[in-house]
């Protein structure tokens, strides 16, 4: 054989080693689990046919005194592919060797993955089932690794600057620990199915450090962090997640400096905007399903939510308004009637800070009467959560609508309208420094104290204060641009989409301030 065809079948030969990831059994065990191999979830995010691999080849390799070639691959998967028909990034810990923990070349792999995502000015989709580097070292009991150089870069500088250039988008599809956790943090939507935990350490870890006995699951699963708001999104399997990636990239544009895509507008069903007009109860103690508002305003079935279960009285979502990609930012009065908590103004300044970068405007839908108050919101530190959400508010530049369905109360009012604001009313929209009831109990206790009847007297009280929080007297010092009835909000949004759209052509490149995870 020439030594050329003997290089041609060398070739062939270590790409089809290299597929072969951790061997037969070790695929065999994945699946038994009830998991897909890394190269089939990278197949299954992207579009058909569409992957190209970066480093197929890179790994190690030997001859056995038979001269055959021993060649073990890279344990992390990387390369170009494309969702949706655009391109993107996809990569990935391989779980069938050495469960993810990367042997040198992985190691390389994945420290490469960000710097190629920023080169190109692409998305970035991460695809997380393994741990960090042993204490071993990656070649073992006997070879241990060399600890970095000094004049190493740090290693989370490309991940940070991922974060400010370009979507990144991370999945945990099984245990996530140590450094690939801490990239999945790094993050600007993060998935989870229900059979994953993520931890920063394991059990052993945790019990040999802290005494404490505990699962992977008690420590890291999606009950844990749907709640501690690391996850946007908990789903029953890799197939969902991979639906929800593509959902959260359609709203996006490649990068910084380009533009969200249009799709074609869908009106809302029309049963859903007609009910618009009557769906805030008149006697204001009453609740409603801001849900509802949202499909009778939005683009039919174009609502992605994120993070629900993560300070649940405030609503963060994508949304097309006449086909043009929108964030929704709406005010919950289900639970703690709308009030802005501590992970509720935490949940605001990240979607800010993301919609932000990216260009896409804000509709925000009001009905909220302050920040929480009483000792768990001052234990939480409330205040300062909130102070960071007004900044991040006060210094978005992306054009912003306010549609004050009822309450707008306070410093918390400023959550919702940046300097430029569109501001449109519902005729049960109510403003002021402090909502009615509250107002009346602080001024005007000893008053109704005093009463015969004192339930009488704070009802007389309360109904003569809410006349001075009318949308009408608002309006008619110019407070709002317009009050409007409920069933026209989509039609003036619209107008106002069209008016602003154009605006975010000059702005586009990396932000005043980096998006913070």
């Amino acid at each position: 054989m020439s030594s050329r065809r003997t290089e041609q079948a060398e070739i062939n030969e270590r790409r089809r080693l290299g597929k072969l990831q951790g061997g037969d059994e070790a695929v065999r065990k994945q699946h038994a689990r009830g998991k897909l191999t890394i190269r089939e979830r990278i197949l299954g995010v992207l579009d058909a046919e569409s992957f190209s691999e970066i480093g197929p080849l890179a790994g190690s390799s030997e001859r056995s005194d038979a001269g055959e070639l021993i060649f073990t691959p890279a344990n992390f998967v990387l390369g170009f592919g494309r969702i949706g028909g655009r391109r993107c990034i996809a990569a990935g810990e391989d779980f069938t060797m050495n469960a993810g923990s990367p042997n040198p070349a992985g190691l390389r792999k994945s420290i490469y993955t960000e710097e190629v995502a920023l080169r190109y000015r692409l998305p970035l989709v991460r695809l997380h089932e393994g741990s960090g580097a042993s204490i071993t070292g990656s070649g073992g009991k006997n070879a241990p690794t060399l600890p970095e150089p000094v004049y190493a870069p740090n290693r989370f500088e490309s991940m940070a600057r991922c974060l400010n250039a370009v979507p990144v988008v991370s999945a945990a599809l099984g245990a996530v620990a140590g450094l690939p956790a801490g990239r999945l943090a790094a993050s600007h939507y993060t998935v989870m199915t229900r059979s994953a935990q993520i931890l920063a350490g394991g059990p052993a870890l945790v019990e040999r450090a802290l005494g404490v006995k505990v699962t992977k699951e008690e420590l890291g699963g999606p009950d844990i962090h749907a709640r501690s708001g690391l996850v946007d999104d908990v789903v029953e399997d890799e197939k969902a997640a991979f639906e929800r990636i593509r959902q959260f990239l359609s709203y996006l544009p490649h990068n910084v400096w380009e533009l969200p895509p249009k799709a074609p507008p869908r009106d809302p069903l029309a049963e859903a905007a007609g009910a618009l007009e009557t769906i805030v109860p008149s006697n204001r103690r009453r609740t409603y399903d801001v849900r509802k508002v949202m499909d009778g305003i939005f683009d039919q079935f174009s609502v992605f939510e994120m993070g629900r279960r993560f300070g649940p009285g405030q609503i963060t979502a994508f949304a097309r308004l006449c086909g043009h990609s929108v964030g929704v930012f709406a005010s919950d009065p289900r639970h703690y009637a709308g009030s802005l908590t501590a992970e509720g103004a935490q949940k605001v300044r990240r979607f800010v800070d993301l919609c932000q970068l990216f260009h896409v405007p804000i509709v925000t839908l009001v009905d909220e009467p302050g920040f929480m108050i009483g000792p768990e919101a001052e234990a939480a530190a409330t205040i300062r959560h909130g102070a960071a959400a007004l900044a991040a508010v006060a210094l978005s530049t992306v054009p912003w609508a306010s549609v004050i369905i009822r309450k707008s109360m306070g410093l918390g009012a400023y959550a919702h309208k940046p300097t430029g604001t569109f501001v449109l009313a519902w005729p049960s929209a109510e403003s002021g420094a402090i909502p009615v009831e509250g107002g009346v109990a602080i001024a005007f206790k000893r008053e109704i104290d005093a009463a015969p009847d004192p339930g009488a007297k704070r009802a007389e009280l309360e109904e003569q204060f809410a006349t001075l929080q009318s949308p009408f007297r608002q309006a008619e010092a110019f407070a709002f641009h317009d009050i409007i009835h409920p069933v026209e909000t989509r039609a003036r949004l619209a107008e106002w989409i069209d008016m602003a759209g154009p605006k975010l052509a000059g702005e586009l490149g990396p932000p005043r301030f980096g998006f913070r995870p």
